[in-house]
């Protein structure tokens, strides 16, 4: 069969691999740092084995390599599937992944090595920085193309959030890598002072807004759907989510930057968009829990609904505790602490980590012609084994975060301080531990993934699926919005 008239699952296959091979590497990083804060001796006095050149590492691996490249599947499946077209250039969406895979090699060598321009999410230098934005043009051509030849006249709600992230994520990068090179591997920022530190938590926090959470939501409202074999809750609502979440996200920044030299009235407007941002966050979350109407009876049986609606439970409990942490009293207890590791965590593995995990699992047998996973069995227990371990992560540095805010605001009658910073750190200390369990269960669950991904795919090929010819019936497999889609 002609290739024009076939889907292009071979990029997909790719990024899909690529998803579940970083993501063990991100977080048995992870682990190791976890418990090089439990037992310092870990780092063996090697430089590039130390905390501070391993933990950015970590970040990239997991946000940039497990989370970007999971997201670059999942576009790619998505808007083929519902724009009934292949992928606008297949060369393009080759260059995308093979040069994604070279930025990711140059920073798991660099970031150890110490070169970094040391920023949150953007500690990678200028040549890999530019290598970035390269990949990032190449691969909004392949996006918005297949958009733009589309057979069907609607724009599924799903490519909306894809869309929206990947026009967002070039706008920040470009804006926040704005530097002055003076050497091969080290540059400084064009930005000075509080005006540096703005730009790159308006970047740092959209990071999380169009990465972690627009571009998640993509799959949201695509996989639960498919995998319910229900409609979308509230269209409408979708809709509104989306206009609502994107316009509110941009100024919610700030709110990193409390009790600094930023001005105070620049820290108040991000705080009162971050408790704003409840509201159509909790709307994402409602109207993808609520797709399961009709459907509940599935979750007993099927370990990726598990996964998908688990998630956007995780989504809306840091979605709360994201505005409520902005607001400057409950902030003065918290920043600095291990609450902010939790409520990161949270977001990360319950939220980004499962949606990830439940759309990978759906796309790998059908990208590799298979009916299902090599062992459904073996999905459900790397779900239990992952809840488990993010709920012990997350509690016990929720518990410690809290612990650490109390001990180092007490002071005495005369004023003193109660407890020493030594004081506060040996408390800790007992939860870090409990950190290393968690962080090791949910690595377990990974490689669990991993190794029933190479059971899936052994012996197997990119399949050529047909373009469907038209519509089906509204409930059938071609659909382009409002019920199930393609």
């Amino acid at each position: 069969m002609d290739r024009s008239l076939n889907y292009n699952y071979k990029i997909v296959r790719q990024f899909a691999i690529a998803t579940v091979v970083w993501g063990v590497i991100g977080m048995a990083a992870g682990v190791f740092i976890a418990a090089q804060l439990a037992w310092p001796a870990l780092n063996f006095d090697i430089p590039w084995l130390s905390y501070g050149r391993l933990r950015p590492l970590h970040t990239n691996a997991v946000i940039f390599a497990f989370g970007i490249c999971g997201l670059f599947a999942t576009s790619y499946y998505v808007v083929q599937r519902t724009c009934q077209v292949r992928l606008f250039s297949d060369k393009l969406a080759s260059f995308t992944f093979w040069g994604w895979q070279a930025v990711l090699l140059c920073a798991a060598v660099t970031l150890p090595m110490g070169f970094t321009r040391g920023k949150e999410y953007a500690e990678l230098e200028w040549p890999i920085s530019i290598l970035i934005a390269i990949v990032w043009v190449a691969y909004a051509v392949v996006f918005f193309g297949t958009i733009v030849k589309r057979k069907v006249r609607h724009i599924y709600v799903a490519n909306w959030f894809f869309g929206a992230f990947i026009l967002a994520v070039a706008i920040l990068h470009i804006v926040n890598g704005m530097t002055s090179p003076a050497s091969l591997m080290k540059s400084y920022s064009v930005y000075s002072g509080v005006q540096d530190a703005m730009i790159q938590w308006w970047y740092g926090h959209n990071a999380v807004g169009f990465i972690l959470t627009a571009g998640y939501l993509g799959m949201v409202y695509y996989f639960i759907p498919k995998q319910a074999e229900r409609p979308v809750y509230s269209y409408r609502l979708s809709i509104v989510h989306f206009w609502a979440l994107i316009f509110t996200y941009m100024w919610a920044g700030p709110h990193h930057l409390h009790y600094t030299a930023l001005p105070d009235w620049t820290q108040s407007l991000g705080m009162v968009f971050s408790i704003i941002l409840l509201a159509p966050s909790w709307g994402g979350m409602i109207n993808g829990i609520m797709t399961l109407s009709g459907a509940w009876h599935k979750l007993r049986s099927d370990p990726l609904l598990k996964f998908m609606i688990v998630s956007l439970s995780f989504y809306g409990m840091a979605t709360f505790e994201g505005p409520m942490m902005s607001i400057k009293t409950i902030n003065a207890l918290s920043h600095y602490t291990d609450w902010t590791v939790a409520h990161v965590h949270a977001g990360a593995l319950g939220w980004v980590g499962f949606i990830t995990m439940g759309s990978i699992y759906y796309i790998i047998p059908r990208v590799a012609g298979k009916q299902q996973m090599h062992s459904v069995s073996m999905v459900e227990t790397h779900f239990w084994v992952a809840t488990i371990g993010v709920v012990l992560y997350i509690a016990s540095m929720w518990i410690a975060g809290v612990m650490q805010g109390l001990m180092w605001r007490a002071v005495n009658a005369d004023g003193t301080l109660t407890y020493t910073f030594a004081e506060s750190v040996k408390a800790t200390w007992p939860y870090y531990v409990i950190r290393v369990t968690g962080g090791a269960l949910y690595l377990c669950g990974m490689v669990l993934m991993a190794w029933n991904t190479w059971m899936t795919m052994r012996g197997t090929r990119s399949v050529d699926v047909p373009i469907p010819l038209g519509p089906k019936n509204p409930r059938g497999v071609i659909d382009t919005g409002h019920v199930v889609p393609a």
